[in-house]
């Protein structure tokens, strides 16, 4: 976060500044730093929250087309938004469709992946890549309906971006839910830990495990929508950290939260630092090809040692 704030490279990318910001600046670089921390934290709380609610170790929002539903509820938002000319607060308020298109499609890949009542996880993850690539063909439906200009805007938004300015209203809606989710999770620790042995076994010690999984079920959605509605779709950051944090942390579910929070964070703002110091004579690289091409291998390999099947 600190080299967030001291790395930068202007967009036409003609020198690489390296030192504290300028004082008009200031506040376009702390935007950023929150909101790559706010978006790294989210995304790695929502990873764990699936993978304990699915007992999939594939599970995290962009595999299972979260992100992509949510994206093309924020795309339909602004197609309304061009076509019919809205101005003002309501021409940014993507985060209410973003969470409806988000939780819509969880709900789906969640129905649509069971067997005989019971969750298959490579059903599961197979379920969620058709549904994001139907997603992706509305996004894309949406992209060629609108003008030329407007087409490659929505182009770089779906690439993943972190913003330097952003409404306080949805910045602090962000924010408070994901501490707000942090600190559930984290009290929440024992239950999940419980959960992931069996219905029958969490039954027995007295879990009420339909609502901690509706919780479960719509924090994570949420939390993942809302990240697509401030950055744009960022992947596979819900699947590499909790992972990470796992080899560090153990498997208890409490500490879990905690340090997947803060590997999203590492992960996000790191890419973000990264991509300032990279210049293709095209302006700054999006920050979603960095974490795709760290999340990409790290998938095919839990994929190939069976981790997906366990």
């Amino acid at each position: 976060m600190a080299l967030r704030l001291l790395v930068y490279r202007s967009p036409i990318g003609l020198q690489l500044e390296f030192g504290w910001p300028a004082e008009g600046a200031v506040r376009y670089r702390v935007t950023a730093v929150v909101v790559g921390a706010t978006v790294g934290a989210a995304l790695g709380i929502s990873g764990t929250l699936l993978q304990a609610l699915l007992r999939n170790p594939l599970a995290e929002p962009f595999i299972l087309g979260i992100s992509s539903g949510a994206g093309l509820g924020v795309m339909a938002a602004m197609f309304a938004v061009h076509q019919l000319g809205l101005t003002g607060w309501i021409a940014d308020a993507y985060t209410l469709p973003a969470i409806i298109g988000g939780l819509a499609t969880l709900a789906v890949v969640y129905g649509l992946g069971q067997r005989r009542g019971l969750l298959d996880p490579v059903s599961l993850v197979l379920v969620g890549v058709i549904v994001s690539s139907i997603c992706g063909a509305g996004i894309m439906f949406f992209q060629h309906a609108v003008t030329t200009g407007l087409r490659s805007e929505f182009t770089l938004w779906l690439m993943g971006h972190i913003p330097q300015t952003v409404s306080p209203w949805t910045l602090g809606f962000t924010v408070g839910l994901t501490l707000l989710a942090a600190a559930w999770a984290c009290r929440m620790g024992g239950a999940m830990d419980v959960g992931t042995f069996g219905d029958d076994e969490a039954r027995s010690v007295g879990l009420r495990l339909g609502r901690v999984r509706f919780l479960m079920f719509a924090l994570a959605g949420t939390l993942a929508a809302t990240t697509v509605a401030v950055a744009g779709p960022i992947g596979f950051v819900g699947l590499v950290c909790p992972h990470a944090a796992r080899l560090v942390l153990g498997p208890r579910h409490g500490a879990l939260v905690v340090g997947a929070a803060l590997a999203g964070i590492i992960m996000v703002v790191g890419a973000d630092v990264a991509r300032q110091g990279i210049h293709l004579g095209t302006g700054r690289m999006p920050i979603g090809i960095f974490t795709a091409f760290i999340g990409g291998p790290a998938f095919i390999a839990l994929l190939l040692t069976g981790r997906g099947r366990s």
